[in-house]
């Protein structure tokens, strides 16, 4: 039989060396992907067991199982109807039934068959949903739950990346091939190095890049093709680390409002209207939060250059005040003098009115006050203040903490960048929330500065362009 040439041969096992790579590296990055997918929707599904324990924890101890029922249905019936939520007590006993759950029975497993916490997956009607089946222990009595999500984004992300994996994979391979038949007939030394080099490659490598040639055919412009579609890879992960990191400092905030008026409302007995009110508290916050991981989706359509800014005249005092009202109980637990001068001086000063987004702006005061909260001992304090200078409205927040050494002041706005990487993991800090500031500031045709001495604290002041303050349509007489 004919031996095939050295050139063809060197062509196809650069070939299959590639495939074996492709496949090991989408079907890991599938892996990884799922999993980490998966994790999102476990702690979604988790936090809401937890809810649902914080209620169950905060019924009277020898409340009447009739009487529970009637509580859990009154809470969950309206608002989670749409949930898959079923609720047994002792002896199997039908605590509450989702309407959801009535239209779809699932029947993972019997209530006395549940030891442990169980995360399973199924489809319903089509529709892919992840489970958890948990005991819960509370004033004691233990109550067996089954609760389920949808997972579509998950199902429909996971799609999506295997569509796009399968449909490169074969225009690679095809490049691949044509590339490395020229490639080992012309030089089969540079061929090599390449090889080498591009077996280097991993997930935790991407800095790495093929050898750099000059030989002017298409040998170095493969080379540069592949250093190319790494650049691609490097930058798809580092937005991908950049998301969940924003993500991650962004939700904290509103997560530690919600447990705080959780925890309030847990420290002692209270009356059915002042546990109406926490809810009403926490159902606020969740709302935010809502609009706050929408945000992070518009953060990272940003990055990617296709971002709209909900544009519309916005009352600074107002909107400040908001966020102050909101900031007063974690001072006064944190032990801070937390202040704010936000009204006007007199009836003539101008209106401190702006055109830009109002969400994006709440979030800009809130990581200016959680920084400055973050860094600020007790007993320390905090000011927060809006003033007018000519046609710019001027916010400062003015704290008595750590400061910032001069030499890391021009660092602090970039994105990961921390000062002190030892006390700011301990906080839980990623070095984002600066950065996530001055996009919000920059987006808004505004600029930010910090003014501080370590020891001494930090002011951080911020200046957007004003417009006139809209006119209100007079009433009929």
């Amino acid at each position: 039989m004919r031996r095939l040439s050295i050139g063809v041969r060197l062509t196809l096992w650069y070939l299959a060396i590639f495939a074996l790579a492709q496949l090991v590296f989408g079907a890991g990055m599938w892996l990884v992907l799922r999993h980490n997918l998966y994790d999102l929707v476990d702690d979604g599904l988790e936090a809401q067991v937890d809810d649902l324990k914080n209620f169950l924890q905060s019924q009277p101890k020898d409340l009447p199982i009739a009487k529970l029922q009637e509580e859990v249905n009154e809470t969950y019936a309206i608002e989670h109807s749409g949930d898959y939520l079923e609720v047994y007590a002792e002896n199997d006993l039908l605590i509450y039934r989702s309407a959801f759950v009535q239209a779809h029975q699932s029947a993972l497993l019997p209530p006395d068959q549940v030891k442990r916490p169980v995360m399973r997956s199924r489809r319903i009607d089509g529709r892919p949903f992840r489970f958890l089946l948990q005991k819960l222990n509370v004033n004691d009595h233990v109550y067996t739950v089954e609760m389920g999500v949808p997972a579509d984004d998950a199902v429909e992300t996971l799609h999506l990346f295997r569509s796009y994996l399968l449909m490169f994979a074969p225009l690679l391979l095809l490049v691949a091939a044509g590339g490395g038949y020229w490639l080992s007939r012309r030089a089969l030394s540079p061929v090599d190095a390449l090889v080498r080099t591009a077996r280097a490659v991993s997930g935790t490598n991407l800095n790495s890049r093929l050898q750099k040639l000059e030989t002017g055919d298409e040998l170095q412009r493969l080379s540069d093709t592949l250093n190319e579609m790494l650049d691609r890879i490097e930058s798809a992960f580092l937005r991908i680390t950049q998301f969940t990191a924003d993500a991650s400092h962004e939700l904290r905030t509103p997560v530690s409002l919600i447990r705080t008026e959780a925890e309030l409302a847990l420290r002692r007995s209270r009356g059915e209207d002042e546990y109406k009110e926490s809810l009403r508290h926490i159902l606020l916050e969740a709302e935010r939060t809502t609009a706050l991981i929408e945000q992070l989706l518009s953060l990272a359509r940003t990055d990617s250059g296709r971002e709209t800014l909900h544009l519309q005249p916005v009352d600074l005092r107002q909107t400040l005040r908001s966020v102050v009202d909101g900031w007063q109980q974690v001072a006064t637990i944190r032990n801070l003098q937390f202040s704010a001068s936000l009204d006007a001086p007199d009836d003539d000063a101008p209106d401190s009115s702006v055109l830009g987004d109002e969400t994006l702006l709440r979030r800009l005061a809130d990581i200016l006050l959680d920084n400055a909260f973050k860094y600020t001992p007790s007993p320390g304090s905090v000011h927060v203040s809006l003033e007018s200078k000519g046609e710019r409205a001027v916010i400062s927040v003015q704290d008595s903490g750590i400061g910032i050494a001069e030499e890391d002041q021009s660092r602090i706005f970039e994105r990961f960048y921390r000062v002190d990487k030892a006390r700011s993991r301990a906080q839980g800090g990623a070095g984002l929330g600066l950065a996530i500031a001055q996009w919000i500031v920059t987006q808004h045709r505004g600029s930010i500065e910090v003014e501080s001495r370590p020891g001494h604290g930090a002011t951080f002041r911020v200046e957007l362009p004003m417009i006139a303050a809209p006119v209100q349509n007079p009433l009929p007489a």
